[in-house]
């Protein structure tokens, strides 16, 4: 899996604001079947997003969730999931909506820690920089790391 997208920020910006600043990282005509985060997303601004992506948005409801009107087009996603949640529990939403893939984004985050706990730059356009080389490197190991397979004939 490769990091195609990266947003650093101060302390004083939350999750959900980055998020259309993520997705324009991403070029409009590759393919999005779908964003799965965490629910620091659960937003209207977000759903938004995601449904002009044209993407289904894979957001854990919180728990006391109330469905959103149907007739807005980024609510289908959320409503399904409050509905899936209430009626089958949360741990069968889970796997059910994939919502278990986003462990290996965490597992990227945890790899790119591993390249080191702090940023050594000082400014902060340097350390932006200093945090998008530490991405390049592990997307060149990632690419190293995945064998090539080809069917024998």
């Amino acid at each position: 899996m490769e990091i195609q997208a990266a947003e650093i920020t101060g302390n004083d910006v939350g999750d959900a604001p980055v998020l259309p600043m993520l997705l324009a990282q991403i070029p409009q005509d590759e393919e999005s079947g779908s964003v799965t985060v965490d629910g620091a997303y659960n937003t209207r601004s977000c759903h938004n997003i995601i449904v002009k992506r044209g993407a289904d948005a894979i957001i854990p409801p919180r728990q006391n969730a109330k469905p959103w009107r149907p007739t807005m087009p980024d609510a289908r996603a959320r409503n399904e999931a409050i509905r899936a949640s209430e009626c089958f529990g949360r741990a069968i939403w889970r796997r059910w909506s994939g919502y278990h893939r986003r462990s290996r984004v965490e597992t990227k985050m945890h790899c790119i820690k591993l390249l080191g706990q702090r940023l050594t730059a000082r400014d902060f356009d340097r350390q932006v920089t200093e945090f998008f080389v530490r991405i390049a490197i592990l997307n060149q190991f990632t690419a190293l790391g995945i064998p090539l397979t080809a069917a024998i004939q």
